[in-house]
């Protein structure tokens, strides 16, 4: 997972730490930072795309990975139908999966249309630390639910 900008508080990295210790059993789980480009009080339309293109070229993705961009704009899906997502990944011999959460401004609409799949947690806004954390306990859950563990119910 790559996500732009530091979680700030505490409570949010020690709950991904957790979700990542815990993806440890299922796969190799990598959390990657890249730090959010500076903008200034009110940044324009064409300042805002220039950071976040420049937050993209920074994340190195690896090329042949499958990418999901984590964006408002993209597919809702229950977790069962994103378990089955990622199992059908698995099947086809998909060999690195890479989500990728945005920062304050989101993601780089370059970025958006190279991904493989663009995913919503829903019309709400939330907080990109949040976010993260969410991210991850849901490919948590995921792999839970395709390896017939007890955490979904």
């Amino acid at each position: 997972m790559i996500c732009v900008g530091k979680t700030g508080e505490r409570f949010y990295s020690d709950a991904a730490a957790e979700y990542a210790k815990r993806l440890g059993g299922y796969c190799k789980f990598e959390l990657r930072e890249v730090s959010e480009a500076r903008l200034g009080a009110s940044p324009s339309a064409a300042e805002i795309t220039a950071a976040l293109a420049d937050e993209y070229r920074r994340m190195k993705i690896p090329p042949r990975a499958y990418v999901v961009a984590m964006c408002v704009e993209g597919e809702e899906l229950s977790s069962e139908q994103f378990a089955a997502r990622i199992a059908r990944l698995t099947v086809d011999g998909v060999g690195q999966i890479v989500f990728v959460v945005g920062g304050s401004y989101g993601l780089a609409e370059e970025l958006k249309r190279a991904a493989q799949l663009r995913l919503s947690m829903g019309r709400m806004t939330f907080p990109h630390a949040l976010a993260r954390v969410m991210t991850a306990e849901q490919i948590y859950r995921a792999l839970s639910i395709n390896a017939g563990a007890k955490y979904h119910k």
